[in-house]
């Protein structure tokens, strides 16, 4: 495993995706070589499909096949580098280190679909270092077609599929409600490729490599390295890269880090996803035909700890509130739906609800803005909702009553009452 960094050498588990040792081109150039072509149709994308890449921005949807279906007259690929996710750095990352192994995959993804025009969408932060990467292909002369640098909006929603599409045309970050799959109809009616940028970096690698290298890590079921942005109450976060199938257990107290025993819960998946109790931690792994026995996933790769100590519907009605101000505010489900969770949630949380009751009505609204919003904003707080209160059911009762768990947890001689938020 790697925290923020990356090896010297690329091994069979780590290193695979940060092994280029900087933003340098000829660092790059020198590590990897120049850039494969693939002539003939089709045969990047049966390579991809070969090597059982799924994306890597949360839908974990096949690349081959995704690359298949947006062929066509007048097609666009854009690399997706928002990363709205407050508990996500993974890309920033990615972006920072490897800019090049970014703009490669964007490069024979776009060629494989007949793009003529590719976008590369990112935050302001990895700006400066996108167009430094850029300036580098064109001295160099290594620039095939040209890539259009476009800010993304330091927003929740802004790295959504359809507001990439309508930022690239020059709107607003926002979903919208789509009739066709953005690779049939995206950005001015084109076909259009959105792919997460770490998923373009695996496709520059496996290009070079092939699939059996990429299936020599991994859970076969969904095999390669993912990044993975660990958080939290953990001794070294970062970001990591580490084989799919990974133990969540594994992951956080990888070589003598941090002692289980001092955690509560675990959020797998971001503000999207999903909570584990610490039981169960050993149970599942960073792969979807695991993490999916929850009705979990492991989302863009999100793992965030909270301390035994914390309470966790303080926090989850936090990140509730969040979420019902970081909606696009287009749709009923998300002008009324969140804000009312929120606040329920955050009556639940701070004692001046009847816990019993409160939790029903927190359930019944998470039920009726599910499915019914412009995009999946509303479907992920749901989730997120419903996993709060079934990992943290103890608390509610113990809330009624002007108590938490987290006030009653003595650690290793610590009172964490002392530190408790309720």
């Amino acid at each position: 495993m790697t925290v923020d960094a990356f090896p010297e050498e690329s091994g069979p588990q780590q290193g695979r995706l940060f092994a280029a040792g900087g933003p340098s081109l000829a660092e790059h150039h020198g590590r990897f070589g120049s850039l494969p072509e693939f002539r003939r149709p089709g045969a990047l994308a049966a390579l991809l499909d070969e090597a059982g890449l799924v994306g890597r921005g949360g839908a974990g949807f096949p690349t081959g096949r995704k690359i298949s279906t947006a062929t066509g007259r007048g097609a666009i690929a854009i690399g997706n580098g928002a990363e709205g996710e407050p508990e996500s750095r993974k890309d920033a990352t990615l972006l920072a280190h490897a800019p090049h192994l970014v703009l490669d995959g964007l490069i024979l993804a776009g060629e494989a679909i007949g793009a003529r025009e590719l976008f590369l969408y990112v935050p302001t932060r990895a700006l400066a270092t996108v167009r430094a990467a850029l300036d580098e292909r064109h001295d160099a002369r290594w620039h095939r077609p040209y890539v259009n640098v476009i800010e993304a909006p330091d927003t929740f929603v802004a790295g959504e599929k359809s507001a990439v599409v309508s930022r690239v045309e020059g709107g607003p970050a926002l979903p919208r409600d789509q009739l066709a799959s953005t690779a049939v109809s995206g950005v001015r009616g084109r076909p259009t490729l959105v792919q997460n940028v770490e998923t373009l970096a695996h496709i520059g690698l496996i290009a070079r490599y092939g699939p059996r290298w990429f299936r020599s890590v991994g859970d076969p079921s969904e095999p390669g390295t993912m990044l993975v942005t660990l958080s939290g109450a953990v001794r070294a976060g970062g970001v990591v890269e580490v084989p799919t199938g990974v133990s969540i257990a594994e992951l956080i107290s990888h070589d003598g880090g941090t002692d289980l025993r001092t955690l509560r819960s675990v959020l797998v998946g971001g503000y999207h996803g999903t909570w584990l109790t610490l039981a169960s931690l050993g149970d599942f792994h960073l792969c979807r035909p695991s993490m999916a026995r929850a009705g979990a996933s492991p989302g863009a790769g999100i793992v965030h700890a909270l301390a035994i100590g914390d309470c966790g519907l303080a926090r989850s009605a936090d990140i509730v509130t969040y979420l019902a101000e970081q909606s696009a505010g287009q749709c009923g489900p998300c002008i009324n739906g969140l804000p009312r969770l929120a606040q329920l949630l955050t009556e639940l949380a701070y004692g001046t609800a009847t816990a019993t009751g409160a939790a029903t009505e927190i359930r019944r609204i998470a039920d009726l803005v599910d499915g019914r919003g412009s995009c999946r904003h509303p479907d992920g707080t749901a989730r997120f909702v419903r996993s709060a209160l079934d990992v943290f059911a103890s608390d509610i009762l113990l809330h009624n009553d002007g108590q938490c768990e987290a006030l009653l947890t003595t650690v290793t001689g610590h009172d964490s009452r002392k530190e408790s938020r309720v």
